[in-house]
């Protein structure tokens, strides 16, 4: 019988993937969006929430600032990868959500598995040579600079895929990369290989949800729900492998909302599902939608106890724009003690 060893759940903005003196271009571009999503629902312009806020965030938004976040993250990151290397898993799954890197607008699943022999990226740094310089940056650390190979995990993927639908959840599939430089992996999992992973070739099952694109987003209580159902077809797998279970995103952006993401991470670290199933699904739009990640590894990971996390919410502009930054690590619960007789 296998086993889930561990729980991660991480960060995967191109603030973790820059260095902090290229934070400041990476704000610069919050300022152009037209569009922001706020957990309330509404979608409002840079301009606007600026005003709402009086920019009162212009003391965070500093280059020191800046500096003292960046090397907490990294420390943060560096005990992430160290907890994976103590417990040697032997098959990582990556819960992770695919935004136009290897479905397109043709063809865009709520939920599904990679088949494949090998995870292989969308090398966007050769697609579009022209980004700016942070994007360039951020796509090395990402493996999408070029094309990028790591092992996939096609047998277990496809006993997990047989597992879950015969448990309702009526999974898509992808099992193959034709043409990376049109479409293939993309961030979530490029970060993690490479950052956390240190590209070890430990297999990977890769799960990709539809956050970003509705209508076909999953829910909170159906990402919960399916995340314990997934737990159970990886548990089932033959064999005694060792399973990390890693969530990649989040959490709030591109308006940082602290009360939200604390939320969630209460949420995890309690195991109080109903505390996060019963976040609005309005809540979960645009870069927010990656706490959808969290929320089904928080479902797998129920059989383990889960660490307070570290949460350094980032403020890259005055109006409050950038992202919640969080590190969470779930352990195998510590066993009973045998009592002398």
């Amino acid at each position: 019988m296998s086993r889930i060893v561990l729980g991660i759940g991480t960060s995967h903005s191109p603030l973790l993937a820059i260095k902090p003196d290229l934070w400041a271009a990476r704000g610069d571009d919050d300022r152009r969006r037209q569009k922001i999503w706020l957990a309330d629902g509404r979608i409002i312009p840079y301009a606007q929430l600026s005003a709402e806020t009086a920019d009162r965030y212009e003391s965070d938004a500093t280059p020191e600032r800046f500096a003292t976040l960046a090397t907490e993250a990294q420390a943060e990151l560096d005990r992430l990868a160290d907890a994976i290397k103590q417990a040697a898993p032997d098959l990582i799954v990556i819960i992770g959500d695919d935004q136009e890197e290897l479905f397109g607008l043709s063809h865009t699943p709520a939920i599904s598995l990679y088949t494949g022999a090998e995870i292989i990226t969308h090398p966007k740094g050769e697609v579009a040579p022209n980004l700016p310089e942070w994007y360039r940056a951020a796509n090395i650390g990402y493996m999408m600079d070029t094309v990028h190979r790591h092992p996939g995990a096609p047998a277990e993927a496809v006993k997990v895929i047989e597992h879950l639908i015969t448990q309702g959840v009526d999974i898509g599939l992808a099992s193959q990369v034709k043409k990376p430089e049109e479409h293939g992996f993309g961030h979530a999992y490029g970060f993690v290989i490479d950052r956390l992973l240190g590209r070890a070739p430990v297999p990977v099952l890769a799960l990709m949800l539809n956050t970003y694109f509705p209508p076909n987003v999953p829910t909170p209580a159906r990402c919960w729900e399916v995340g314990e159902k997934l737990a159970a077809a990886l548990t089932a797998l033959p064999g005694d492998r060792r399973i990390c279970v890693i969530a990649s995103g989040g959490l709030s952006h591109f308006a940082t909302d602290p009360v939200l993401d604390r939320a969630v991470l209460d949420g995890l670290l309690t195991d109080a599902p109903e505390q996060l199933t019963s976040i609005p699904p309005h809540a979960l739009r645009s870069g927010n939608s990656e706490i959808l990640n969290w929320i089904m590894a928080g479902g797998a990971l129920r059989a383990l106890a889960a660490e307070p996390a570290s949460y350094l919410p980032v403020f890259r502009t005055p109006a409050g724009t950038g992202i919640g930054l969080a590190f969470m690590i779930w352990r195998p619960r510590a066993a009973a003690p045998t009592q002398e007789r």
